[in-house]
């Protein structure tokens, strides 16, 4: 066990210090960082316009440090720490302190909470060691602003040490709502380069699948994706599942989820925290299916002219896609620019040099065109050529998922036997999406 510990390493002390280099929070864990080097990496803050590195090493001690609008939050050891673990715990430190502050983290919130910025950094960090940064399960026994404790608090309270050491610390027992709901979004960003000859150079789906819980009790939930070595491990294979087996990679998981589980046969199962998480993130790189295909024709008529024809159509049916938003880039010398659309509005943005082409609604299956004239300044400074830079696309495609993940099932386990509403809906949204011309 202690070796384990010591191989993620300890934290000596924490400091919050402003940009004049005054420090407004000092609270040591261990005595093993003089003054003196806390004070060294002090001056540097003072001297320095901006640090180039985010660790800083004085007097055999290492200053980890990151920025959060006008405040540095530094931890500081003299072990060979994780320094991935350390950053980690700086930016949760962060998310703990914004959570207090109604949102914002800046040196005027330390400044008029300082007993409460202490009573944190007294929880969150034990003898050197990170132990808990979930706010919600701070929240529930360190009250905002002196709250007094009504008995049914002060019962919560009490029933909090298995939490904070326990194997559940992200949702507390007792949970009681009238009506058991569960929402399950599938949120995907579809990135994509296309060339001007119409080849994909680059295609990816980034997504992330965002549960909020609404449920009684203690549930434990077990969901099931057509991810292929789940349904391999299922025993399934593509023609006997409804929809095609995709390959997912990057798969990231939200704490509550058994890893364990999973590496043995696939199987998502979880006690999920109270309210909105992000349960997992994944990426998927084989067979997407683009929302949008586009077909440029971008002319140069001489110097002083540019012909522009554009078809986008939509790849998806029996929905509609919202909000769609092209722009097309235009020479920065660009002096007029007409252009003519069957369908939303089409304007020519100076500032940007570009021209924005913007349809409210796009239902599946439909193609539009937009046709158009640029005339330009003919001046003597413009002699470079233009670079031609790529057309972007912004869009939202509700009840569509570009990857084609599907929630085969989800199901709820509860001692009390409750029935539960599930609702599950997919959204794709633009990543990166761009077009040569």
């Amino acid at each position: 066990g202690r070796a384990g510990r010591r191989a993620g390493g300890m934290i000596s002390a924490v400091y919050l210090i402003n940009l004049k280099g005054e420090v407004l929070i000092f609270r040591s864990y261990r005595d093993d960082v003089s003054r003196t080097a806390a004070d060294a990496f002090r001056m540097q803050v003072l001297a320095a316009k901006e640090f180039r590195s985010p660790v800083q090493v004085y007097e055999k001690a290492s200053f980890f440090h990151i920025r959060a609008a006008n405040v540095y939050i530094v931890a500081v050891t003299r072990e060979n720490v994780n320094a991935a673990m350390v950053f980690q715990f700086l930016y949760a430190l962060v998310q703990v302190f914004k959570s207090y502050f109604g949102g914002g983290f800046e040196e005027e919130a330390v400044r008029d909470n300082f007993p409460l910025v202490y009573e944190l950094l007294d929880e969150v960090i034990d003898f050197g060691y990170p132990q808990n940064c979930s706010a919600d399960l701070l929240k529930t026994f360190i009250m905002q602003q002196g709250q007094l404790m009504d008995p049914a608090s002060f019962r919560v309270a009490t029933s909090i040490a298995p939490q904070v050491t326990g194997a559940v610390s992200w949702r507390r027992e007792g949970i009681k709502y009238r009506k058991n709901e569960v929402f399950l979004d599938v949120v995907e960003h579809v990135n994509l380069l296309m060339s001007s000859k119409g080849t994909i150079l680059r295609s990816d789906v980034t997504g992330e699948i965002v549960m909020k819980t609404y449920l009684c009790g203690m549930p434990e939930c077990k969901f099931g994706l057509n991810d292929k070595l789940m349904m391999e491990g299922e025993g399934r294979n593509k023609k006997s599942s409804g929809s095609g087996a995709i390959e997912m990679e990057d798969v990231s998981f939200h704490q509550c989820v058994k890893l364990g589980k999973f590496d043995s046969d696939r199987s998502v199962t979880f006690i999920p925290p109270d309210g909105e998480f992000i349960l997992m993130k994944y990426r998927v790189s084989e067979n997407i299916n683009l929302p949008f295909r586009v077909h440029p024709i971008v002319k140069e008529l001489g110097r002083t002219r540019l012909e522009i024809n554009i078809k986008v159509k939509a790849q998806f049916s029996s929905v509609t896609g919202l909000n769609m938003i092209m722009r097309i880039p235009v020479p920065p010398n660009t002096s007029k620019c007409t252009t003519t659309t069957a369908a939303g509005k089409a304007k020519y943005e100076p500032e940007t040099s570009e021209l924005v082409w913007r349809i409210r609604k796009f239902p599946g299956d439909t193609e539009y065109a937009l046709s158009g004239e640029v005339e330009m300044s003919a001046r003597i400074e413009d002699k470079r050529a233009w670079s031609r830079p790529p057309i972007s696309m912004e869009f939202q495609v509700p009840m569509l998922a570009a990857s084609g993940l599907h929630v085969r099932f989800l199901k709820i386990q509860e001692k009390s036997n409750y029935q539960t509403i599930k609702w599950v809906r997919y959204i794709s949204k633009n990543g990166q999406y761009l077009n040569r011309i």
